[in-house]
């Protein structure tokens, strides 16, 4: 899997790119993510992307042509010819497990994270999706980029060891992950469930399928 991501702070995926199972997917050559910055696009010598909208009002909106000047040289490239754009705002469809998975099976994702006052409306002719990770702003969509980066990324092959990890987690067959312990056996009065000390797994299985039904309907029942 192949990330391009176009944004006005490139800085901000320095730790990012260097930590945890991030770096060591890119160190395995099982994701490849690419930093363009937008500025590196404009077209006067001061790098400027953005403008003042018209008819007014407070902030400043990222530049169309710009935009599509930067999309325009990543997909020049002969690896992403075929590449799916995803804009980042919160005006775009909530991004859900689901849409973990299916975006998986591309090749090549061209992730464009905005800021400021927001995009030039025409920009959204440029992409194939508008995605939001939840119903509240950010500064930028940075931030929203590095969450479909890792999401996205445990769903591809070799990039988590170990297969359970992601089939037994939340969201998997909509459902809320059950409650897990480890030492110690007792805790301020509260013990482990014996069931998970019995040795059946057939029964321990069946207790967790039971606890993750329970805690969903509790927690969220708009997923049962």
């Amino acid at each position: 899997m192949k990330y391009q991501i176009i944004t006005t702070q490139p800085d901000i995926y320095n730790s990012f790119l260097k930590t945890g199972l991030i770096a060591r997917g890119i160190d395995r050559n099982i994701i490849n993510i690419k930093i363009h910055n937008l500025h590196d696009s404009a077209f006067d010598s001061h790098r400027s992307v953005d403008d003042t909208p018209y008819g007014g009002g407070a902030g400043m909106v990222l530049r169309v042509d710009v935009m599509a000047e930067a999309i325009s040289k990543i997909k020049d490239q002969k690896s992403c010819l075929k590449a799916k754009t995803i804009l980042l705002t919160p005006q775009g469809k909530k991004f859900i497990q689901k849409d973990a998975k299916r975006l998986s099976k591309y090749q090549n994702l061209i992730l464009i994270s905005g800021r400021f006052e927001g995009y030039d409306e025409r920009i959204r002719d440029l992409v194939d999706e508008e995605i939001s990770i939840g119903d509240y702003v950010l500064t930028s969509g940075d931030l929203p980029a590095m969450v479909l980066i890792d999401a996205i990324s445990r769903q591809i092959p070799g990039f988590i060891d170990r297969k359970e990890s992601i089939q037994e987690e939340s969201f998997s067959d909509n459902l809320l992950e059950y409650p897990q312990y480890t030492r110690p056996l007792e805790f301020k009065g509260k013990k482990v469930p014996k069931i998970l000390l019995s040795g059946n797994h057939q029964k321990v299985a069946d207790w967790r399928k039971n606890e993750g039904i329970k805690r969903t309907k509790n927690r969220r029942p708009d997923l049962s």
